[in-house]
Order: C-alpha cells, then structure tokens, then sequence
C-alpha cells in the first residue's frame, strides 16, 4: 500500500458526498491513519460516522478561525499519534451575499471572513503541524480555478483561494528546507454540498463538461486519487505546485462548440 505506516489529519470533511470525503477514502484505502476535525457542535453528528468508518483514533472539534482551537487540535493529535506525515486542509467559507452581485460591493467584513477561514487558517495549521512533521510530509490545500480566473458568483471565494495558492508557494519555500512539501490541488467543479451554495452552479458544471478535452467532468474519485498521489512519496519532488484535476479545463480557453456557434455568428 501506498501509505502503509503514514499518518496525519484532515481539516474540511462535512459530509461524504464531498471532496474531502473522497480525499480521505483514497488514502484511508492505501493504508494511511487520519485524524478528523469538525468545525462544530453542529457538524459534529455528519462527521462521526465518517471518522468511524476510517478507524480514525482522533475526531476533534476545532474552529479555524480560533487559534486555540488549532492548537489544542495537534496537541491532542500529538498524545495520540505523535508525529505527522501530512495534512490536508479543505476549509473554506464566505458569506452568501458575498458570492453574488458586484464583487465591489463586497463588505469589509465579509472579506476579513472569507480570507480568515480559507486562506489564513492553512498558515495557521501549518505554523502548529510544523513540530509533528516528518521528513517528505506532504501539505495538500484545496482550490479551485476561479483563483486564476473570473468565474461568475465566485467573487471573493476566488480572491481568497488566490490568496492561498500564494500561500502555498510562500511555504513551500519555508518548508522545503526540511523536505517537507506543501502544494494546492486545484479541482474541478464537482456536485457537492458546498458547491450548491454557487448562483448557477449548474450551468458552470455545464460549461466546464464542455470546455474540458474529455467532454466530461472530473470524478471525486479522480480527485481522492490525485491527493492520494501528493501525500504519497510518489510525488517526493513537487513542491509548491498548484496540480489541476480538472480533466484539461484549466487549458482550453474556448470549446470546440463554442467556436462552432460563434463561427456563425455574422459581424
């Protein structure tokens, strides 16, 4: 197996028709022992199963936004597993109204909110994982291509996930000097949860079908599996990467349809 012996957390599971879900799934079936956060009282219930499921000896409660959370969180870890081969943070969040209408209407506070549990909090996991971490752990965090480009109704959310990308770059520098890795796994729009929460979401997973050379939609198997790969020491020399699982989408600018209907169009 892939990561007989290799242990760490996950931050972000919510439900298992998730990303983080399928992150978890592939590397809970290569071998690796993985710790479960939940952000709350409220999410502790949808969690537990999940954790269950993967034999996981840890499951704690930890707010992103709270430092003290975060470091309760791998002191506790700590009692139990003592040392850390990766860390995989699936967290994000931004305010309803904040993902909608004119990005410049974006409160000052709906920004510091967004900011704070999507991209701030992997620089605060990563300042209180750091003493656990072995040699060759892995950082996976998890973004979307709306951090390069503009996507409708994703307004701050892809402000904030190119704040993390950024991040990731400016840790790989910090922990590379250890050997440890830290990259951004940038996914393709999948049907989760978290994803409903998009205006039009459907019609993005439309367009990214067939923008894509695949002329289809990435699988969160094809996701989990893809993190699999960043975790395990296949992937020893990457560092600071923002990979895409998107299917190709990320490098086609117009699909073969598109160019057909606009092809027609008369000047």
């Amino acid at each position: 197996m892939l990561l007989k012996n290799k242990k760490g957390i996950i931050f972000g599971v919510s439900n298992k028709f998730g990303i983080a879900y399928a992150i978890a799934k592939s590397l809970h079936e290569q071998g690796a022992e993985i710790a479960f956060t939940y952000a709350n009282d409220v999410m502790k219930p949808r969690v537990e199963p999940l954790a269950k499921e993967m034999n996981a000896k840890l499951l704690i409660e930890c707010d992103v936004t709270k430092e003290k959370d975060i470091e309760n969180t791998f002191k506790e870890y700590k009692k139990i597993y003592n040392d850390c081969d990766f860390v995989i943070h699936s967290v994000a969040f931004a305010n309803k109204e904040d993902l909608s209408g004119n990005f410049s209407d974006t409160s000052h506070e709906g920004w510091n909110l967004a900011m704070s549990v999507s991209a701030y909090s992997l620089v605060a996991i990563t300042r209180h994982a750091k003493p656990l971490l072995n040699k060759h752990a892995s950082i996976i965090a998890l973004s979307y291509i709306g951090s390069e480009k503009y996507v409708p109704h994703y307004n701050i959310m892809g402000v904030a996930k190119a704040a993390l990308e950024a991040s990731v770059r400016y840790l790989a520098n910090e922990l590379g000097q250890n050997e440890i890795r830290v990259n951004a796994l940038s996914a393709g729009p999948v049907k989760t949860l978290a994803a409903k929460g998009i205006a039009g979401f459907n019609i993005l997973l439309n367009i990214d079908k067939y923008r894509s050379p695949y002329q289809r939609n990435v699988k969160l198997k094809e996701i989990g599996d893809t993190a699999l790969y960043l975790v395990s020491d296949l992937s020893t020399g990457v560092n600071g990467e923002t990979l895409h699982v998107d299917c190709g989408q990320h490098c086609v600018a117009i699909s073969k349809e598109e160019a057909t209907l606009i092809s027609k169009i008369k000047d």
